[in-house]
Protein backbone atom coordinates (compact mmCIF):
# COMPACT_ATOMS: atom_id res chain seq x y z
CA UNK A 1 0.00 0.00 0.00
CA UNK A 2 1.33 3.36 -0.92
CA UNK A 3 0.68 5.07 2.55
CA UNK A 4 4.69 5.67 3.66
CA UNK A 5 5.33 8.18 6.97
CA UNK A 6 5.64 11.54 5.68
CA UNK A 7 7.42 14.27 8.05
CA UNK A 8 6.86 18.05 7.32
CA UNK A 9 7.38 21.11 9.33
CA UNK A 10 4.77 20.49 11.62
CA UNK A 11 3.50 17.16 10.84
CA UNK A 12 3.75 13.54 11.10
CA UNK A 13 1.34 12.03 8.56
CA UNK A 14 1.45 8.12 9.04
CA UNK A 15 -1.08 5.42 8.60
CA UNK A 16 -4.39 5.47 11.18
CA UNK A 17 -3.70 2.46 13.65
CA UNK A 18 -6.10 0.40 15.93
CA UNK A 19 -5.49 2.61 18.60
CA UNK A 20 -6.97 6.10 16.90
CA UNK A 21 -10.02 4.82 17.34
CA UNK A 22 -10.92 7.90 19.91
CA UNK A 23 -9.26 10.05 18.12
CA UNK A 24 -11.18 9.41 14.68
CA UNK A 25 -14.56 9.86 16.98
CA UNK A 26 -13.28 13.14 18.40
CA UNK A 27 -13.23 14.35 15.10
CA UNK A 28 -16.06 12.73 13.22
CA UNK A 29 -18.47 13.06 15.94
CA UNK A 30 -18.15 17.16 15.66
CA UNK A 31 -21.25 18.45 13.57
CA UNK A 32 -19.36 21.71 12.05
CA UNK A 33 -16.64 19.75 10.79
CA UNK A 34 -18.86 17.13 9.75
CA UNK A 35 -21.27 19.37 7.93
CA UNK A 36 -19.49 18.88 4.66
CA UNK A 37 -18.49 15.47 4.97
CA UNK A 38 -19.96 12.62 3.35
CA UNK A 39 -21.31 10.38 6.48
CA UNK A 40 -23.56 11.72 9.33
CA UNK A 41 -21.85 12.79 12.74
CA UNK A 42 -20.52 9.70 14.41
CA UNK A 43 -23.02 8.51 17.52
CA UNK A 44 -20.44 6.00 19.36
CA UNK A 45 -16.87 4.79 19.65
CA UNK A 46 -18.15 1.45 18.43
CA UNK A 47 -18.88 3.58 14.87
CA UNK A 48 -15.54 5.37 15.21
CA UNK A 49 -13.81 1.49 15.60
CA UNK A 50 -16.04 0.55 12.72
CA UNK A 51 -15.36 3.78 10.51
CA UNK A 52 -12.11 3.09 11.43
CA UNK A 53 -11.44 -0.48 9.77
CA UNK A 54 -13.54 -0.11 6.81
CA UNK A 55 -12.69 3.02 5.56
CA UNK A 56 -8.64 3.02 6.79
CA UNK A 57 -7.11 -0.19 8.04
CA UNK A 58 -8.77 -2.83 5.43
CA UNK A 59 -7.55 0.23 2.79
CA UNK A 60 -4.10 -0.39 3.53
CA UNK A 61 -4.19 -4.11 2.26
CA UNK A 62 -5.09 -2.92 -1.44
CA UNK A 63 -2.56 -2.38 -3.67
CA UNK A 64 -3.32 1.52 -4.53
CA UNK A 65 -4.76 4.70 -2.84
CA UNK A 66 -3.32 6.99 -0.27
CA UNK A 67 -5.08 7.65 3.34
CA UNK A 68 -3.49 9.51 6.00
CA UNK A 69 -3.60 10.21 9.49
CA UNK A 70 -2.88 13.83 9.86
CA UNK A 71 -0.88 14.32 13.44
CA UNK A 72 1.23 17.61 15.00
CA UNK A 73 4.45 16.11 15.42
CA UNK A 74 4.55 16.70 19.14
CA UNK A 75 1.32 14.75 20.24
CA UNK A 76 1.40 11.82 17.08
CA UNK A 77 -2.12 11.77 17.60
CA UNK A 78 -5.16 11.84 14.91
CA UNK A 79 -6.19 15.53 14.37
CA UNK A 80 -7.23 14.71 10.76
CA UNK A 81 -7.04 12.72 7.69
CA UNK A 82 -6.30 13.28 3.97
CA UNK A 83 -6.94 10.24 1.15
CA UNK A 84 -6.76 9.60 -1.92
CA UNK A 85 -9.21 6.98 -3.37
CA UNK A 86 -7.87 4.36 -5.37
CA UNK A 87 -9.45 4.42 -9.01
CA UNK A 88 -10.37 7.73 -11.26
CA UNK A 89 -11.39 9.85 -10.42
CA UNK A 90 -8.20 9.70 -7.81
CA UNK A 91 -10.16 11.49 -5.71
CA UNK A 92 -8.62 13.53 -2.69
CA UNK A 93 -10.63 14.43 0.23
CA UNK A 94 -9.54 15.34 3.83
CA UNK A 95 -11.25 16.89 7.23
CA UNK A 96 -9.41 18.69 10.21
CA UNK A 97 -10.58 18.92 13.97
CA UNK A 98 -12.20 22.55 14.52
CA UNK A 99 -9.14 23.56 17.22
CA UNK A 100 -7.02 23.55 13.94
CA UNK A 101 -9.05 25.45 11.30
CA UNK A 102 -7.50 28.26 10.00
CA UNK A 103 -3.51 27.73 10.51
CA UNK A 104 -3.05 26.21 7.26
CA UNK A 105 -2.42 22.52 8.68
CA UNK A 106 -4.37 20.92 5.77
CA UNK A 107 -2.76 22.74 3.09
CA UNK A 108 0.48 21.42 4.49
CA UNK A 109 -0.56 18.07 4.73
CA UNK A 110 -1.83 17.71 1.17
CA UNK A 111 1.08 19.38 -0.61
CA UNK A 112 3.12 16.44 0.90
CA UNK A 113 0.78 13.95 0.14
CA UNK A 114 0.29 15.43 -3.35
CA UNK A 115 4.61 14.90 -3.47
CA UNK A 116 4.23 11.17 -2.76
CA UNK A 117 1.44 10.34 -5.02
CA UNK A 118 3.51 12.73 -7.66
CA UNK A 119 6.30 9.91 -6.90
CA UNK A 120 3.55 6.89 -7.56
CA UNK A 121 3.34 8.14 -11.14
CA UNK A 122 -0.63 8.87 -10.92
CA UNK A 123 -1.47 11.04 -13.71
CA UNK A 124 -3.89 13.23 -11.86
CA UNK A 125 -6.26 14.04 -9.05
CA UNK A 126 -9.41 15.72 -8.58
CA UNK A 127 -10.97 16.57 -5.44
CA UNK A 128 -14.53 18.41 -5.35
CA UNK A 129 -16.24 20.74 -2.71
CA UNK A 130 -19.79 21.81 -1.61
CA UNK A 131 -20.10 25.54 -2.66
CA UNK A 132 -21.17 26.44 0.02
CA UNK A 133 -17.98 25.43 1.71
CA UNK A 134 -15.51 27.96 -0.33
CA UNK A 135 -12.48 27.20 2.30
CA UNK A 136 -12.37 23.66 0.97
CA UNK A 137 -11.97 25.26 -2.16
CA UNK A 138 -8.97 27.56 -1.01
CA UNK A 139 -7.22 24.65 -0.01
CA UNK A 140 -7.68 23.20 -3.26
CA UNK A 141 -6.60 26.09 -4.96
CA UNK A 142 -3.17 27.02 -2.52
CA UNK A 143 -1.98 23.56 -3.64
CA UNK A 144 -2.16 24.11 -7.14
CA UNK A 145 -5.33 22.21 -8.06
CA UNK A 146 -7.30 24.44 -10.86
CA UNK A 147 -11.61 25.02 -11.01
CA UNK A 148 -12.90 22.61 -14.27
CA UNK A 149 -16.58 22.90 -13.64
CA UNK A 150 -19.62 22.59 -11.29
CA UNK A 151 -22.29 19.64 -10.97
CA UNK A 152 -25.28 19.02 -8.94
CA UNK A 153 -25.88 15.25 -7.33
CA UNK A 154 -28.09 14.03 -4.44
CA UNK A 155 -25.39 13.60 -2.02
CA UNK A 156 -26.15 10.56 -0.35
CA UNK A 157 -26.59 9.40 2.80
CA UNK A 158 -27.63 13.06 3.90
CA UNK A 159 -30.04 13.00 0.66
CA UNK A 160 -29.66 16.40 -0.27
CA UNK A 161 -28.72 18.41 -3.33
CA UNK A 162 -25.10 19.79 -3.47
CA UNK A 163 -23.29 21.66 -5.99
CA UNK A 164 -19.72 20.67 -5.97
CA UNK A 165 -17.06 22.55 -7.85
CA UNK A 166 -14.37 19.49 -9.13
CA UNK A 167 -10.77 21.10 -8.89
CA UNK A 168 -8.09 19.32 -10.70
CA UNK A 169 -4.19 18.50 -10.45
CA UNK A 170 -2.36 16.80 -13.59
CA UNK A 171 0.66 15.82 -12.50
CA UNK A 172 1.94 14.49 -15.68
CA UNK A 173 1.99 17.92 -17.42
CA UNK A 174 -1.27 17.28 -19.13
CA UNK A 175 -2.93 20.59 -18.71
CA UNK A 176 -5.77 19.58 -21.63
CA UNK A 177 -7.10 16.93 -19.32
CA UNK A 178 -10.30 17.50 -17.73
CA UNK A 179 -12.17 14.72 -15.43
CA UNK A 180 -15.56 14.49 -17.31
CA UNK A 181 -17.07 11.57 -15.13
CA UNK A 182 -19.29 13.84 -13.17
CA UNK A 183 -20.30 15.84 -16.00
CA UNK A 184 -21.29 12.23 -17.80
CA UNK A 185 -23.02 11.10 -14.37
CA UNK A 186 -25.05 13.97 -13.62
CA UNK A 187 -26.92 15.91 -15.73
CA UNK A 188 -26.80 19.76 -14.48
CA UNK A 189 -23.36 20.98 -14.86
CA UNK A 190 -22.20 24.04 -15.80
CA UNK A 191 -18.61 26.31 -15.40
CA UNK A 192 -18.80 29.32 -12.71
CA UNK A 193 -16.93 32.02 -14.12
CA UNK A 194 -14.80 34.47 -11.90
CA UNK A 195 -13.05 30.50 -10.34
Amino acid sequence: MNTPEIKTARLVLRRFQSGDAEALYALLRDEEVNTFLPWFPLQSLEEARAHLRENYLKSYEKPSGFRYAVCLKAENVPIGYVALGGGAPFDLGYGLGKAHWHRGIITEACKAVLEQIRLSGLPYVTATHDRNNPRSGSVMKAIGMRYRYSYEELWQPKNQTVTFRLYQLNLDGREDRVYRGYCENHPVHFIENGL
